[in-house]
């Protein structure tokens, strides 16, 4: 089989497969990506709180 025969099965086969994607509303779209940011937020400021703490620690001690 040519190198073009493969290649064109190949791209025959991602359309085959992106035709049977579900893809996401514009409302889910919107809704994942606030709970992607509000997470993120939530882990900054933990990492945030726990450096500071660390920080201030390592102070009194040394």
């Amino acid at each position: 089989m040519g190198l073009f025969r493969k290649i064109g099965k190949f791209l025959s086969d991602v359309k085959v497969e992106m035709s049977k994607v579900t893809w996401p509303t514009v409302d889910e779209l919107k809704s994942s990506t606030w709970v992607v940011i509000v997470f993120s937020l939530a882990i900054a400021a933990y990492i945030f709180l726990i450096d500071q703490g660390l920080t201030r620690l390592m102070k009194l001690l040394y």
